[in-house]
């Protein structure tokens, strides 16, 4: 009943802010997508610009300024200003006003993974790539875990669906995430903003902007934030310290030079660290082993509280002795160049960029090292560093001919040093004792592993719209793409033990690919307000290895290149004067040599490992929704319907009286919800006196959807999170010329309780749950001041 009644009022009761993007008149071309128009300077200033129509949005999916109405793409765009009301502090939170994209939490952030209508990538290897590119600002973060860093000054956030391989090169095979930040006002002003939440723990939020005019073609921003959380989770083994919480600070500064009417420079420059005590899983449930004796020692622990009490996707208590987090530093700097050249405009992008991440990890879930229930401790740093080049011809928009037609370099170069430490302790009676009890035997296996990638690319790529009348268009676009990887191995192997193998290596590899994708479609209007269109892309993921630290010789083949075939159809509708966007989309894509952990031979053995696991494919149909029927009063919403499953996984020829364990045809992707929606409104009721008043709520819907993918049905079964829905809601007041602001949350209205991830492999069978912070209701405070 409570989830029908959170269900229903997601519906009704509708969002805190509109999630739409800055709207903004069309320009004829940008170079990178970082900038929309000069009406976007100075949006931090107090004095408001009156509200332009839902139909003039503007994004950069295609590397060029344009209406989001005249783009032949699904995109979901969410302004800065609508991430920031929601109080979503990264993609995470972006994943509950976007119904395509979903979320894989996982114990440290460079193990995390997006998806986009179903498919995405989940692996542990360092020569893995993943299938949605995230993109800031024209620069390619090579490394998934960087994506996940806070979403500060944000202007949009554009989510293009389907393979985008032809503008965006590799590792685009599901999707782009392309976030673009605030550029710098020509008058001096900024702005800084406070935060307080509570009620599963105590957050505190406070960032601020600040533009300075320099000279005369010459302007800055500098943004800073600092947040600290600390965490939804009580551990015990600390006297019920908290965990799963954050400690984040950072900066960043951009600087845009006009030294020239046709030259417009950009330099930006950022810094991050963050301190994660996250995320701690806790044994959700009792044990499930078909051993018996396993079963009644872990039950003993539950019962003596050395495991606390399991309660589902509502257990909020772990019991670890060593607490799991990950450390990160990362910074970067971006160089770009728009010269306009007669009617034509060259753009460079240049970027450099580090990303240093230290992962920590109790791997066994329990206070202590027990007699059959041995202690298993991971640490792990990581570094890594990336170089991108990028340079593109762009024509104007306005003519039979226009194009886009660029290269694109990139290195991306991985370390990591990881080591895992065991205690384990002999004999062992029946009923589990700890590893200090005198008489015991006690052995510290210990391993270190030393492994790493580099990622070398090269592309050209072009396309370009034929406007073969002032209501039909055809659309054409190829790429060409050359891979290397390079990886390495070697592990010294001091005792091995429980999770730990023996010596191995130095290992070396190397593979090579090319490859050609492309895309073509038409887009018709069918009356001025309607225009369909329908699409063909062709999507590419490149070669990888499965590098890990337990790499044995039966794991060190390639891993082929993954390929997607997509075809889309979609009808974008302006309706009422732009005041109402109705977007459809229906899409069917097939992906090849799809890569995931499945069952192989190799040399002989059979394993289970990331590898080209087979066929996969996904279908659907979405629905964007925009509306702002008066000035004050705007909704917004979205509706994806999602059938994303194995079509033909492999089955690896088995040694004699050997069955290889494959997941069966037909079974849903993980993290690829069959339905998933929402919807939400902000109204601003003007008094005419000082202040104003807001109000907004949110709502999101998602049903059930599978976290671990395994050939088990019990597994699937036990791992599949259940539908949920959330609601938040906002009241706020707001000062006549938007000088300052004071917003009232309560977020997860119903405190609708439900898991991020459940996993198999807890002591004795037990399943692991990872709780995010929304699973519980909390409230929070917001001020804002502009000058």
């Amino acid at each position: 009943m409570k989830t029908m009644l959170t269900v229903s009022t997601a519906w009704l009761a509708l969002m805190a802010v509109p999630a739409a993007a800055q709207t903004t008149p069309p320009e004829t071309t940008t170079g990178t997508g970082s900038a929309t128009t000069a009406a976007d300077i100075g949006s931090d200033t107090a004095a408001g610009t009156a509200a332009t129509e839902p139909g003039d949005i503007i994004v950069t999916a295609q590397k060029r300024s344009e209406r989001l109405q005249d783009v032949p793409i699904a995109v979901s765009v969410l302004s800065g200003d609508a991430i920031a009301a929601k109080g979503a502090v990264n993609l995470e939170g972006a994943q509950y006003l976007v119904p395509t994209l979903n979320f894989r939490k996982s114990g440290t952030a460079i193990n995390q993974s997006l998806f986009l209508r179903g498919v995405g990538t989940s692996t542990f290897s360092i020569a893995g790539e993943p299938s949605i590119s995230t993109v800031v600002d024209g620069v390619v973060y090579s490394r998934a875990g960087e994506a996940f860093s806070d979403l500060i000054d944000i202007d949009r956030l554009e989510v293009l669906r389907g393979p985008q391989g032809t503008l965006f090169g590799k590792n685009t095979s599901a999707g782009v995430i392309n976030i673009v930040t605030k550029r710098p006002g020509k008058d001096f002003g900024g702005f800084i903003d406070g935060g307080y939440y509570f009620g599963n723990g105590n957050e505190y939020r406070v960032r601020g902007a600040l533009d300075l005019p320099l000279s005369d073609g010459i302007a800055a921003r500098v943004t800073g934030f600092y947040g600290n959380y600390d965490g939804n989770i009580r551990n015990d083994a600390y006297n019920g310290k908290r965990v799963n919480g954050y400690d984040h600070w950072g900066v960043r500064g951009m600087i845009v030079a006009d030294p020239t009417p046709n030259l417009t420079i950009t330099i930006i420059g950022d810094y991050r660290e963050s301190d994660d005590d996250c995320c701690a899983e806790v044994i959700g449930t009792g044990p499930t082993s078909t051993n018996a004796t396993t079963v009644a020692q872990v039950n003993g622990f539950i019962n003596a509280g050395v495991l606390p009490t399991p309660r589902g996707d509502k257990t909020r208590r772990a019991n670890q002795d060593l607490i799991t987090h990950t450390d990160e530093k990362s910074w970067g700097v971006s160089g770009q160049a728009d010269w306009t050249l007669g009617n034509q405009t060259i753009t460079y992008i240049g970027s450099y960029r580090e990303y240093d991440n230290t992962e920590i990890r109790d791997g066994d879930w329990l206070p202590r090292a027990y007699t059959t229930f041995n202690q298993l401790h991971d640490f792990g740093p990581q570094t890594s560093n990336t170089i991108t080049q990028e340079l593109r011809l762009t024509s104007p928009s306005d003519q039979f001919f226009s194009y886009v037609l660029g290269a694109f370099y990139s290195r991306a170069e991985t370390t990591r040093t990881f080591t895992r430490n065991d205690v384990v302790c002999t004999p062992a009676p029946a009923v589990p004792v700890p590893c200090s009890t005198p008489g015991l035997t006690v052995t510290r296996p210990t391993g270190t592993a030393v492994f790493g990638s580099v990622f070398k690319n090269l592309a050209f790529f072009g396309q370009s719209t034929l406007n073969f009348t002032d209501r039909l268009r055809g659309i054409a676009g190829l790429r060409y793409t050359t891979d290397q990887l390079d990886v390495f191995h070697s592990r010294v192997t001091t005792l091995a033990g429980p999770g730990i193998n023996g010596s191995f290596g130095p290992f070396n590899g190397k593979t090579t690919n090319d490859n050609w994708s492309g895309k073509a479609g038409l887009q018709f209007d069918i009356v001025r307000q309607s225009t369909a269109y329908a699409t063909y892309s062709r999507g590419y993921k490149g070669p990888a290895f499965n590098v890990f630290f337990n790499l044995t010789g039966t794991g060190t083949n390639a891993i082929e290149p993954e390929t997607a075939d997509s075809y889309e159809v979609g009808l974008k509708n302006t309706l009422f004067g732009g005041k109402l966007v109705v977007n459809l989309a229906a899409y069917y894509a097939k992906y090849d040599n799809f890569q995931a952990n499945n069952p192989d031979v190799v040399a002989g053995v059979l394993v289970t490992r990331f590898t080209n696991a087979g066929t996969i494919s996904t279908r659907g149909g979405e629905l964007d929704l925009l509306f702002q029927p008066v000035r004050d009063l705007s909704f917004s919403g979205g509706l994806a319907y999602t059938d994303a499953h194995i079509d033909q996984f492999r089955v690896p020829p088995a040694p004699p009286g050997v069955i290889p364990a494959v997941i069966p045809n037909g079974t849903t992707l993980g993290y690829a919800p069959k339905w998933k929606g929402s919807l939400g409104a902000d109204y601003r009721l003007r008094t005419g006196g000082a202040v104003d008043f807001a109000l907004g709520a949110q709502g999101s819907y998602q049903s059930k959807q599978l976290s671990q993918l395994d050939a088990s049905e019990t597994v699937r079964d036990r791992t599949t999170i259940k539908g949920y829905g959330l609601v938040d809601v906002q009241a706020g007041i707001v000062e006549a010329n938007d000088r300052f602001r004071v917003n009232f949350q309560v977020k997860n209205l119903f405190d609708q309780s439900f898991a991020a991830a459940i996993t198999s492999g807890g002591p004795g069978g037990s399943y692991r749950y990872i709780i995010p912070r929304e699973a519980d209701r909390y409230y929070g405070v917001n001020a804002r001041v502009n000058f």
